[in-house]
């Protein structure tokens, strides 16, 4: 079974805490013989950057080929959201978006499923001999996914995608043909690739050592505040250490020790700053053997010393 990893998470590059976003709006449709799609909009409370995306997941299951799938996702930010969407408040109905006072900043995250049946539609007798023919016939025998970059043309059909305003019938058409540019754009960036390109080291072309890299990602999230050593994250995954560090590097953009510490300051912010907790609360709870270890490393990561973040709450 084939586990892509959360792409909020990868667009935030940290793990997503609780009541970090809130939701704003939630679209889950199948429009039948087409496509399943499902569009979460969120409100960033904390304002932490974010990095859009885009990512085709192909799903391959050789002896059970009714569930394989393509599917696309996508994480924007930056837009905004009307909290009277619905009903359209008088400032929004005039285009008087900077004035309205229930609107937000959204993060938005889209999902499109498209299944072997709804995609063989588009396959040709003759193909290229390329990667996307391949994914398209559902012959490449091996689950991957592929982060894709966000082209001026894939963002205009993705804020079509949420701002669009028909319904029903006519709302289905649409959808159907924008999701079909997606695909083609997302396609696309694979014309003419003879392989995964997104994954370099080869031991990573094995689908169970890929899951063990995402499995030592989880295990760390899960010991915030209890520090774990490599040897020991590596023990835990059965993987060597030395693929671990690699792959985890491929994989994720960075090394296990700055997304550890990535994530431990990023916690240590939502502790002092959300939750209200001392200074000295944070550091035991964050395993730190001195508070003046745990300032060093929360002003290394975020510019401030823990009481200058608090001064400013």
């Amino acid at each position: 079974m084939h586990n892509p990893p959360d792409i909020l998470s990868l667009a935030y590059r940290q793990s997503v805490l609780q009541d970090q976003f809130v939701m704003l709006q939630e679209k889950v449709r199948l429009i039948p013989g087409s496509v399943q799609y499902t569009i979460n909009r969120y409100h960033n409370t904390g304002g932490w950057n974010m990095e859009d995306m885009g990512m085709l997941v192909y799903h391959y299951e050789k002896n059970k080929p009714k569930e394989n799938y393509l599917e696309l996702k996508f994480c924007v930010s930056g837009n905004v959201y009307c909290r009277q969407k619905d009903i359209e408040c008088n400032m929004c109905k005039y285009s008087a978006s900077r004035s309205c006072v229930e609107r937000v900043e959204s993060v938005d995250v889209m999902s499109f499923r498209f299944s072997p049946a709804h995609i063989s539609q588009f396959v040709t007798r003759k193909g290229n001999e390329v990667l996307s023919d391949d994914v398209l016939k559902f012959k490449h025998v091996s689950s991957f996914t592929k982060i894709l970059p966000l082209c001026g043309k894939t963002r205009m059909v993705l804020e079509g995608l949420l701002n669009h305003t028909f319904t029903d019938s006519l709302e289905n058409i649409y959808i159907n043909a924008q999701t079909q540019m997606l695909l083609l754009y997302s396609l696309d960036c694979m014309l003419g690739e003879k392989e995964i390109d997104v994954i370099n080291c080869k031991f990573l072309a094995n689908e169970a050592d890929r899951e063990k890299i995402t499995k030592s990602r989880e295990i760390l999230i899960q010991h915030i505040g209890e520090p774990i050593t490599i040897k020991e994250l590596s023990r835990k995954v059965a993987i060597n250490e030395c693929y671990l560090k690699k792959g985890f590097k491929e994989m994720f953009g960075t090394t296990i020790f700055d997304f550890y510490q990535s994530q431990r300051m990023e916690h240590a912010k939502y502790l002092l700053y959300e939750k209200g907790l001392s200074v000295t609360e944070v550091s035991l709870l964050l395993g730190y053997s001195s508070i003046s270890h745990f300032s060093t490393a929360f002003k290394k990561h975020t510019g401030l010393k823990p009481c200058e973040l608090l001064l400013r709450a």
